[in-house]
This record gives C-alpha cells, sequence and structure tokens, in this order.
C-alpha cells in the first residue's frame, strides 16, 4: 500500500513541476526597444508602422522609448489625438520624458504613443502598439468610442482559457493514473 501512495506523490509531484514549467513559459515576457536600433527619433530612419506590424506583442511584453529628452517625449494619447498628430486637440493620458521610459502592456488592445515636440508626428514619430490574443489572427482595426480611446474586442483576461485547459488536462491524468 505504501508503495502505492508513493507512487501517486511521484505523480503528483510530475504533474506539479510540469504545470509550473507551462507557467513560467507563458509568462515570459519580452521586451522591445521601440525603433530598435535607432529608438525614437524624427529623424526619419524608422518607419514606426512597419516596425509595429513586425512584431507579436503580448499582454506582460515591455516597450521602451529610448530618446534625447532634450529634443523628444512620449505622450500616450487617445485615438483622436493620435490620428491627427495635433497635440492641442486634447489631453495626452500620460507623458514621459526621461529619454529611457519602460512602458509594461498590462491589457489587450491598442496602445498609442506619439512625440509632442512639434512636427514630429507630422513627420512619422508614432506608433500604434496593438496587443492581440494569442489566438487572434488578424489584428482589429482601431474604431473610435466616446472617451476617444480605441476599443478592441480583445481585453479579455490572459491565457485564462488554455490555463483552464491546462489544470482540466492535469487534472484527468491524475485522476486516471491514480486509479492505477
Amino acid at each position: 500500500m505504501s508503495s502505492l501512495v508513493q507512487t501517486n506523490n511521484d505523480v503528483v509531484l510530475l504533474i506539479t513541476m510540469i504545470m509550473m514549467m507551462k507557467m513560467a513559459i507563458m509568462s515570459n515576457a519580452a521586451v522591445y526597444k521601440v525603433g530598435g536600433s535607432d529608438g525614437w527619433t524624427s529623424i526619419g530612419r524608422v518607419d514606426y508602422k512597419n516596425w509595429a506590424a513586425s512584431k507579436n506583442f503580448q499582454v506582460g511584453d515591455t516597450i521602451i522609448f529610448e530618446y534625447n529628452p532634450q529634443y523628444h517625449n512620449v505622450m500616450r494619447v487617445a485615438y483622436e489625438m493620435y490620428k491627427s498628430c495635433n497635440v492641442s486637440e486634447g489631453t495626452p493620458l500620460v507623458t514621459f520624458s526621461t529619454g529611457n521610459d519602460s512602458i509594461k502592456l498590462n491589457h489587450y488592445g491598442h496602445h498609442l504613443f506619439m512625440c509632442g515636440f512639434p512636427g514630429h508626428c507630422q513627420k512619422g514619430q508614432k506608433v500604434d502598439i496593438n496587443v492581440v490574443r494569442v489566438s487572434a489572427t488578424k489584428a482589429p482595426t482601431p474604431s473610435r468610442t466616446n472617451d476617444g480611446l480605441c476599443s478592441c474586442p480583445n481585453k479579455a483576461a490572459p491565457f485564462m482559457a488554455s490555463f483552464g485547459l491546462m489544470i482540466a488536462l492535469s487534472m484527468s491524468l491524475l485522476l486516471a493514473l491514480a486509479a492505477f
């Protein structure tokens, strides 16, 4: 009987370790330097739209804006301000000005940023960081809401469905092995 108990304990330990490894893999977040090696600039060498489109942003990732704070800043803005590049059109949601701003992406949807220095946004110094669900096949198009922010249908809690499935499968395996 004690041999059976030891076997069951070993199985539980193994399953627990597998689940912990899967959660660690799922929680690995990426860090992106906006604009790559050129950073956050208005010189025109960086196409921020193409740069962002080449990335697969996930909840938990971090984006870093590196720039000279004498000449640039980073403003997180609502859709209308982003679209028009007009700083006087509204108030930014947040303004960063350290020259090395690290921003964690905590939810799905569009995260809109632009430089607030005159003319920089018009020169292309703006970026739409779109965080999509892992299962999404196509990024949603930004749309306008009453508060001016992008409304995207993908604001559910990250990984909850796959995490629940993983737990259910692990419990099924545990019960099946315990029956032996």
